[in-house]
């Protein structure tokens, strides 16, 4: 009785809680991912225009998510009368009296099966277990090819923030972090430990002002990251944002790019070498590649030179590393493509060159884990798929793609068996941003993806750890970052944060200033009197009750505007105190201050007894009047000397002149020539001046003459 009256005490306590008490709540894994199923793409935007994709529809390999549960078809009587099944096959049923009776006749479907041979029984036997073996084998096909075409798609989140399009990404290798770049300028940093269903950045930076985002890139270890931007050095961040350094600028006065420091113009690409964390490589629109060394920002390991048929500067357009970190691959901006196997005395000439890969930019270049295929993407709309052993001619071109942004990529599903790339919005808007995705085997397209309508794909990456697609995708306003998943075959990264619901928030959260009510402040407690009755006491004091002045307006006196009878208010207030009279502006300065100078002689106080010994007679300054004149007398004696002389020279001229007429006269008279006149001596009473301008003169008459 006593265990029985505890029980029915516990139970009677339990009747007041919930039935879930003291457990978590769970949320089943369809609930959670009902919100980020992609919506059904319009076939126009998302169209399957292969033969294989046709072929998987009919039972080949799955593309896409999977396809959902076919309701099966009522059993009826004339399939089990007659023959054959269609469709999957039938669940086992309970025992009935029909199905004895159909079991006791015997009916058999299919064709009659062959008697066995009492002497090739045991090869029956050994058929049977071949048999078997085929159809174990036939299986496992089946699984690889589901495997092989099971592309997660079924699910979709977007990570938003960005003011324009999206331009570079990188995941770490863990496949906890992206990182997003973009042409407002700025990286946004997400995790998806620390992200809920808001998918809010915890971290935005601006590694240049004024410079875009060009490309991502995390180190082998996950503990940094490159940052390339629209400027000419690169940069190195922490895995939590802060910045480690940036790389050198070189001079660009300096002609040969092997002598400078560091690139000289913007770059366009860089990626951290997969196998050593200290290296990572950049590609620049000076023309050259460069290897860095991350533990010393001031110098660098090996300036590239691209091979060129002209010695001219033509951009790098964008650079990669090969699987192990041994081979470098680049596109010119020429079109060409050139491979460098980094080995003992290795230089600038190229192992690899192949002219005229594509017609323009080439956008994105990726090598396959093996090292055997190449993927070139270019802004000529075009996918090329090379083979490293013969570069002479690409396995495969596929056109149709556009390509309007230079940093479109190319890349690898996580098992390599399928090839993918993002497509640009066309002018006529007619198709969207698309990721097109082809089989690297048979080498034909595979199926089309719409991404967004209005917005163009640009970079785009298979994670190969989470199975999750990620796409950048924008425009002039707006960017982001789509993440394609299926709860079936994707792992952590975007499904552990749409599962996990905001913070709800918390009354104790707000902080409120409290309210505190003091006894005394009460009116049934208050010492002093009420504010009514201080007004009245105050209305009764002269003082406090005093209207102060009004403004000055109105006309003034003598001239002066307002009441106060002048512009200042220190005259106000002299006025008021008596120092100065109402008739202080009729008097003369002048005489008023000399009624004080018969005081100040017969008492003085300050100036004259300072003087009295040292100087009893009064000495006065010069007045500079007396200057002046001596100077105005100098001048106008200077002047009137300067005068003179020229009227005497006047006269010089006037006196030669005439002499010089007569002498021309006289000559032109007696017949002589113009050098005999020169060559006559001087004439007696003419001075020096005079003989020259008379000579002068008389040669000019005697030739007039």
């Amino acid at each position: 009785m006593a265990d029985g009256g505890e029980m029915d005490e516990e139970a009677m306590m339990r009747a007041f809680f919930p039935t879930s008490f003291g457990k978590a709540p769970t949320r089943p894994s369809a609930a959670s991912h009902s919100s980020t199923l992609r919506k059904p793409q319009n076939p126009s935007s998302n169209p399957s225009t292969s033969a294989a994709a046709e072929e998987d529809d009919g039972g080949g390999a799955i593309v896409g998510p999977p396809r959902p549960p076919k309701e099966l078809a009522p059993i009826q009587e004339d399939d089990e009368e007659g023959g054959g099944l269609i469709g999957p096959p039938r669940p086992p049923q309970r025992p009935s009296a029909h199905a004895e009776v159909e079991d006791e006749d015997g009916s058999m479907v299919g064709p009659p099966r062959p008697p066995p041979s009492k002497e090739g029984d045991e090869d029956d036997e050994d058929e049977g277990d071949d048999d078997d073996e085929d159809d174990d084998d036939d299986d496992m096909d089946d699984d690889d090819g589901e495997d092989f075409g099971r592309i997660p798609l079924s699910n979709e989140i977007v990570l938003r923030g960005h003011t324009k399009v999206a331009s570079a990404l990188a995941v770490d290798p863990t496949g906890s972090r992206v990182l997003s770049g973009s042409y407002d300028y700025t990286i946004r940093m997400y995790d998806f430990q620390g992200m809920n269903s808001k998918l809010q950045s915890f971290r935005q930076l601006e590694p240049c002002e004024g410079h875009q985002v060009r490309s991502l890139s995390w180190s082998p270890t996950s503990d940094r990251f490159l940052c390339v931007t629209g400027s000419a050095q690169a940069k190195i961040y922490d895995r939590d944002g802060l910045s480690l350094g940036e790389f050198v600028k070189g001079d660009m006065y300096i002609r040969d790019l092997k002598n400078t420091k560091g690139h000289i113009s913007g770059l366009t690409g860089g990626e951290w070498n997969p196998k050593s964390k200290e290296t990572i490589l950049t590609s620049s629109e000076d023309g050259s590649l460069r290897l860095w060394d991350v533990s010393d920002f001031s110098s660098q390991k090996q300036v590239i030179k691209p091979k060129l048929k002209r010695p001219m500067r033509i951009p790098v357009t964008s650079c990669a590393w090969d699987h192990e970190g041994k081979r470098i691959v680049a596109g010119v901006g020429d079109g060409s493509i050139q491979l460098w196997t980094i080995k003992t005395g290795w230089g600038s000439r190229p192992d690899i060159h192949v002219e005229k890969a594509h017609t323009e930019d080439i956008t994105g270049v990726k090598f396959s884990t093996d090292g055997q295929i190449l993927l070139s993407r270019s802004m000529d709309s075009t996918l090329k798929i090379w083979d490293l052993r013969k570069m002479k001619t690409p396995l495969k071109v596929f056109d149709d793609l556009p390509n309007n942004y230079a940093e479109t990529n190319a890349s690898f599903s996580s098992d390599e068996q399928l090839i993918f790339t993002g497509t640009s919005v066309e002018k006529d808007g007619r198709n969207g941003g698309l990721l097109c995705f082809f089989d690297r085997r048979k080498l034909e397209l595979v199926s089309r993806v719409g991404i967004s309508p209005h917005y163009s794909v640009i970079r785009s990456l298979w994670h190969p750890r989470i199975n999750q697609v990620f796409a950048t995708v924008g425009d002039k306003k707006e960017g982001g970052t789509h993440i394609l998943y299926d709860p079936s075959v994707s792992q952590r990264g975007a499904l552990v944060c749409v599962g996990r619901a905001p913070r709800k928030k918390s009354v104790d959260d707000y902080e409120v200033q409290p309210l505190i009510h003091n006894p005394h402040a009460l009116p049934l407690f208050r010492d002093q009197p009420s504010r009514k009755r201080q007004r009245e006491k105050m209305m009764k004091d002269p003082l406090k009750s005093h209207k102060p002045e009004a403004p000055v307006s109105g006309p003034g006196f003598g001239g002066k505007i307002g009441t106060t009878k002048g512009s200042l208010l220190t005259q106000y207030l002299m006025k008021e105190g008596g120092l100065i009279k109402e008739t202080w502006m009729d008097e003369d300065p002048r005489e008023a201050i000399l009624k004080y100078a018969d005081a100040a002689k017969n008492d003085p106080k300050f100036i004259a007894p300072a003087y009295a010994q040292t100087q009893p007679e009064t000495v006065f300054a010069e007045s500079d009047s007396d200057g002046e004149e001596k100077k105005k007398c100098k001048f106008k004696t200077y002047f009137d000397s300067m005068k003179g002389r020229c009227r005497r020279l006047k006269a010089r001229i006037e006196g030669g002149r005439a002499l010089g007429g007569r002498m021309g006269d006289d000559a032109t008279a007696s017949g002589k020539t113009r050098s005999e006149i020169r060559e006559m001596p001087a004439a007696e009473g003419v001075g020096v001046g005079g003989d020259r301008v008379g000579r002068r003169c008389g040669g000019v008459s005697g030739g007039g003459g």
